[in-house]
């Protein structure tokens, strides 16, 4: 604003914000990426800054990731986060099946997030083993990639 010779106050450019934000989170949301109805939920154990934490990872059938979320236990509670951020930041995603592994937080987190009404009650989940293999071997994929940046650090 300098540049073109006009002196703004910042409580000003912070009101702007406020106002016009929202407008354009509701305009821009038609452009956000549509996933498909069937979600992979899956989890691992990695290593951050030196420290074991669980990478909860969800891709779509095309094998999209849709979300992560980086947790220091695998349970319930972690499984239900993960869940709620999944759900709160692809509202318009209307998703039919949930596949996961055998761990049994997955399967009380959704009964859950069905009773308090955040995931609708046709979603179907399925434990089945082998429906997760794309997203196991996309694990090892960025498990390499995090070995590679290792080496790199030292």
């Amino acid at each position: 604003m300098a540049e073109r010779a006009l002196t703004v106050d910042h409580t000003t450019v912070y009101r702007w914000v406020q106002y016009y934000a929202p407008e354009l989170k509701k305009r821009l949301n038609c452009y956000k990426k549509r996933y498909s109805s069937r979600w992979h939920l899956d989890e691992t154990y990695i290593r951050v800054k030196g420290e074991w934490k669980y990478l909860y990872r969800a891709i779509d059938e095309g094998g999209n990731t849709i979300d992560f979320y980086l947790s220091h236990r695998r349970n319930a509670k972690a499984a239900i986060r993960f869940l709620k951020k999944l759900i709160k930041n692809n509202p318009t995603c209307d998703v039919s099946v949930i596949n996961t592994d055998k761990n049994p937080a997955y399967n009380q987190a959704i009964r859950e997030l069905k009773q308090d009404g955040s995931l609708s009650k046709h979603v179907n989940h399925q434990q089945i083993k082998y429906r997760n293999n794309r997203l196991e071997s996309d694990h090892g994929k960025l498990k390499r990639l995090i070995n590679l940046t290792l080496v790199f650090n030292r």
